[in-house]
Parts: structure tokens; sequence; C-alpha cells
């Protein structure tokens, strides 16, 4: 891998190791990114740092999830986020501003620049030109005390646009094209670059709905390279003088390529229940629906949102059908007001949401019983939407339109002569206007100067270092593709403990089994088994976090999903591997003992280890890490080791 325009940015930022695929890479950050149900904890792990303030160049807090406020504890958290932000010297992006990729994207992504953020969707930058990886909260409150950001090194993808997009076909069919083709664990350890003359016919905006749902790919990130339409968009923006020319060498070297030639491309959708069970929409077709939601941090702009409305302008919805449209933010719901288009969608039958990604986790707008939800959003997981058993189907914001005028699942290429709809197309605002000087607080605009902690706001917990000797039960065994939101469901009354470890605990994968947290609780010590790519999904740091605190010694899974066998290492729990006949053969209940001394096997860079089940019979675990992953697992995680370095 040479030339490489995502070699290129982490050259310019690397502090330590080399820029080759497996290696592990130290990088300077310059932004970080955090909203109200990562940020709590952020800024909590921050203040036990001990430090005095934000080290690097832009730090911003978001509100987004819980935007409503239903609960006091919620209102709580929104005051100690501001108020740490204005002890700290970070920038407040307060309830309401909107989803934090979106403001983010109009406010602060630059080209070149590299951010991380307590949010799987954080390499949404990647559209600008900008390196964006998704990590944990723990990782997120290190690099704002300006320590490097550590990844294992991935290889690098060309995935290679050709032609143009059909009438009809969108960015959104673009990335659920690769979803089918790959799958949801087809990503993973890869970084997606995009080039060729298909990438170079798209808008910027429409580049950031592809790099946003590389996350459900796996992909560690997904990037373009710069061009006039990055200046443009940055220039309607106010922002031109961020603008850099980026690209690869004309002769640079990947790990792989993937051609998808953007003219066969025809409108898809997502069945339920997991985003990479794609199909034409045209066999989705005749699906009656029951609720439309138009939004979130994937297709929420305003350039989203403004073909729903040319679509429904002058008609109206299904009589059978609850449409909402939840702008990304308050400056693209300010843009649809002036420009007429609220009026529309409301004459239509629309009801307009506030800007947030309440609906997104099922705190809000949650489906009725036995009914279909068409979504744009990035995320169809099995119960994510609130109600356990749902069916959610993803799509583009035209096919949502298109559905909700005829009630059923539709491909508007079917009903286009009929209804006398014309393809909206893409359309740029000649510039875009809204409220960010008043919505976002500036640290020099700070108004706070201690933080503000209501009563359910408690301390950070710290891990134990690591024993000798760990051995107790497998407490749960569970299947492939468990999902974060499985650990750690986000709905609204689970959300609202987030800043209360010791209750929030005791919701741990009660999805999976609602007498888990209490068995835990009791067991003296134990184990979670799981299949393939567990922990995919949101980067929710809680999901290890209360594991730990449950006193989980670790994971014995076939395979990890990035972020969170991240968040394991940096909270102290062993994730081990075990091929697919020990991870069968194990059983729930059964007694699992490392054989190993577990401390000088783990100092010493032992790879392999020995487990005994049921004092009978043995099997191979295997844990990779790195040098600097095992000091974290020694320590008891990444807070106690970071606190003593800072020290």
């Amino acid at each position: 891998m040479t030339g490489t325009l995502t070699e290129k940015i982490l050259e310019d930022h690397l502090v330590e190791g080399a820029i080759e695929a497996g290696e592990e890479i130290g990088i300077d950050v310059d932004q970080t990114l955090a909203h109200d149900l990562t940020g709590t904890m952020v800024w909590l792990q921050f203040e036990a740092l001990e430090l005095d303030e934000v080290k690097v160049d832009e730090a911003v807090q978001h509100c987004d999830h819980q935007t409503y406020q239903s609960d006091y504890r919620t209102s709580d958290d929104h005051r100690y986020l501001r108020s740490a932000c204005g002890t700290y010297g970070a920038y407040f992006s307060r309830p309401g501003t909107g989803i934090c990729h979106q403001v983010h994207k109009e406010n602060f992504t630059a080209p070149g620049k590299v951010i991380i953020g307590a949010d799987s969707h954080t390499p949404t930058a990647g559209g600008l030109g900008q390196i964006g990886i998704g990590s944990g909260g723990l990782d997120v409150a290190v690099a704002m005390g300006g320590a490097p950001y550590y990844l294992e090194m991935p290889e690098v993808v060309n995935v290679r646009l050709r032609g143009e997009l059909p009438e009809w076909a969108t960015a959104k069919d673009i990335i659920l094209e690769l979803l089918r083709r790959l799958s949801v664990k087809g990503g993973v350890g890869k970084i997606f670059e995009y080039t060729g003359s298909g990438a170079r016919s798209l808008s910027a905006h429409e580049r950031t709905v592809i790099t946003n749902m590389g996350t459900e790919l796996g992909a560690t990130t997904s990037i373009f390279p710069t061009d006039e339409k990055t200046r443009e968009f940055l220039a309607r923006l106010g922002r031109a003088d961020e603008y850099v020319e980026l690209k690869p060498d004309d002769n640079a070297e990947y790990d792989g390529e993937i051609v998808v030639d953007l003219s066969d491309l025809e409108p898809l959708v997502s069945a339920p229940s997991m985003p990479d069970n794609v199909v034409p929409v045209r066999e989705a077709a005749g699906t009656p629906v029951d609720q439309v939601l138009v939004g979130s941090c994937t297709n929420g702009a305003y350039e989203d949102v403004l073909p729903v409305a040319k679509l429904l302008e002058g008609r109206q919805t299904a009589k059978t059908v609850d449409t909402t449209v939840a702008p990304g933010s308050k400056q693209a719901a300010e843009m649809l007001a002036r420009n007429g288009w609220t009026a529309e969608l409301m004459a239509a039958g629309v009801n307009m949401s506030e800007a947030t990604c309440g609906a997104c986790i099922g705190a809000g707008h949650v489906p009725a019983s036995d009914s279909v939800s068409l979504r744009t959003f990035n995320r169809n997981f099995e119960g994510r939407s609130g109600m356990e058993e749902d069916a959610v189907y993803l799509c583009s914001p035209e096919v949502a339109a298109v559905s909700a005028l005829t009630g059923e699942i539709t491909d508007p290429r079917d009903v286009a002569d009929d209804l006398g709809l014309t393809s909206p197309g893409f359309e740029l605002p000649e510039e875009y206007i809204g409220a960010s000087d008043s919505d976002i607080i500036n640290p020099a605009q700070a108004v706070d100067n201690s933080p503000v902690k209501g009563p359910n706001i408690r301390s950070v917990p710290l891990g134990d270092p690591l024993g000798a000797h760990l051995e107790g039960d497998a407490l749960l065994k569970m299947p492939d593709n468990i999902t974060t939101d499985h650990v750690i469901p986000a709905t609204q009354e689970v959300s609202v403990l987030r800043s209360n470890v010791p209750e929030l605990s005791t919701h741990t994968l009660k999805r999976v089994d609602p007498t888990f947290a209490e068995r835990a609780a009791e067991a003296d010590g134990g184990w979670l088994v799981a299949g393939e790519n567990y922990g995919q999904g949101s980067s929710r740091e809680h999901a290890a976090l209360c594991p730990m605190y449950l006193g989980i010694h670790g994971v014995l899974a076939q395979s990890f999903a990035r972020i969170h066998k991240a968040n394991l290492f940096n909270f102290g729990l062993l994730p081990l591997v075990v091929d697919d006949e020990t991870c069968e053969r194990i059983d729930e209940g059964d007694h699992v003992e490392v054989v190993d001394d577990v401390r000088e096997a783990v100092a010493n860079g032992q790879e392999t280890f020995t487990i005994r089940v049921d004092h009978e019979w043995k099997a191979t675990a295997h844990l990779d890490a790195n040098g600097r992953e095992r000091e974290l697992l020694a320590a008891g995680g990444k807070l106690p080791h970071t606190r003593e370095q800072f020290a």
C-alpha cells in the first residue's frame, strides 16, 4: 500500500508505529466528538484523569439522542455536559441543535484532519476528506487530554466507482449495494477509499451518506478525495478557507479493489433485521407500511428532506401511514421552513419532529405492534426501534416518500407515471443558513467554570488489576452478531441511567436474558460466550463498562467487532477468541477456568491460552493483543493506566 489518500493523512498525524496493515499506530487527533449518551462518561473519565483543559484543536459535545429531556436525569446530564465544556474548554452544541454528525459537518469537519468520536458513525467526516474514526468514550477522553489515539492499521481498499446514478437511484443505494455484496462483516479491518469517475460525480453531501454507513460494513472508516465539489460545499457553508485539495497518487497501491458501476444501480431496501439484508425495492414491493420516518445522521440533511418535500408537494400521504420527518439539524429545519417546504410537508400529512437521534435508538416514534416501519436510517437491528419484535426496513428518502403516498413499499419507477412523479434529483442550496451562532457555545462564550452534577451522575468505576487466576461460570451464551444494543439498550428508560453505572448495569444484556445482571452480580466472576462479530453496532463503551462492573472476567467469542474489542481492553476484560467447535461445546452454566497464570501470560506476550471447562475437557483460546493493550489489561483498564501515566 503506497500513495493512498488514507496513508497521506495518517502519515501527517503519525507519532508512533509504521503505516503498514496489521501494525499498531499512534496518531495525533485534531478533533473529538461525543453526544449525550456517551459524553457524560467521557467527561467523568476526563475528570478522573485530573486534567485542567482540553488539548485538541476542537472538542465538541453534542446533545442529540435525548433531545426531548423527558426525564430530569436527562436534563441534569445536559447541564453537566454544558458545565464540563465550559470548565475544560470544549464546544457545546445545545439540545435541539441537531444530530452530532450533521452539526459537525456543518460547522467543524475539514479536509485533512483527524477526528475520533464516541459514536460509531464518526466516519461520516470522510465524505469531506477527513479521517473520522468511531471509538469508545474513554479513548476520546484520553485524546482530549493530548495523548495519541492507537489503532491497528487497517487494509486500505479502493472502492472504484464508475458511471453515474440513473434516475431514482441515490447515494443510499450505493452503500446498500456494498452491504448486499459484503455483509456487515465485510469491512472489518479495512478502510474504504473511494475513487473513480463515479466518485467525482457525487456531491459532497452524497459522499457523506456513503461514509456514514460504511460503519454498517464494519469498516474502520471510509474516505473520499476532495475536489471542486468539496470546495463548493464548504464555500456554501461559509468555510471556503478550510478547503484543502487531497487525493491519492496516480500510482497508488491498495490492498484490494471493489468496482461498482453506478449506472447499474436501482432503488434498494434493507429488509428486517440487519442492514445487509438488502434486496431490490421491487422484491419487497407491496408490503403494507404503517410508519415512514425520514431523518437520521445518514439521511437527515436539507438535501435529503428536500426531495421528500418535492415528491409530496400537492399530495397527501396514505391514511394508513404515520409519516414523520426529523431534520438532521436545526439549520436544515430552518432552511426547509424559510423556503416553504415545511408547510408543504405538513399539508401532505407529515409530522415534523425536532432534530434528534431519538427514533433511531427507540426513544420516540416506536412502531406499533405487528407493523412495518420504513426508515431512511442506517440500522435496523431487531428491537432497536423500541419494539422488540419489529419489522424495520431501510431505504432512500425517495423510496420513503413514494411509499408514504401509496401505503406500501414501492419502487418509484413503477408508479411515477400514474402519480405524475418525476425524479427530484439532487439539489444544493445557494447557501446554508442557520442558527449555529446561537446554538453552539464556543469556549470563549462559556457560562460555567465548574462541573454541575445532579443526583444521578455518579463517579466512573475503576477496574481492578488483572489477577493471576481467572475462573467462573459461563453466565450467558449468545449467537452471532450480538450488538451493543443487546448489551446495553439505548431506549429511553435505560438511557437516562448512562451517568449512573451501578443502576445502568442492572439492564446489562436484559434483551438476551432478563435475569443476567442479577445472576452476574451474585456470581464470583464469570464469562460471556458468543459467536461471530460480537459487539457490532454502536460504539457505546457501557457495553464493556457494565459487564466489568458486574465482575465479568472476559468474553469467549469466535470474533469481535473492532470498537467493542477496543472497549473490552479499555475496561480490562479479556477478549478471547475460540473456534466454532469450542464455542458450540461450551454450554451456559459450564465452569470455565483459564489454566495459565493469566497475569504473567498477558505480560509476557503469550497468545495461546488453555481453558478447562467443567473440570473435564480443555480447549485453546487466543488473545490477539499488542504490548500496549496488554498493559491496559494488566492495569485493570485504560483509565487507571492512563491516569498513572499522566501523573
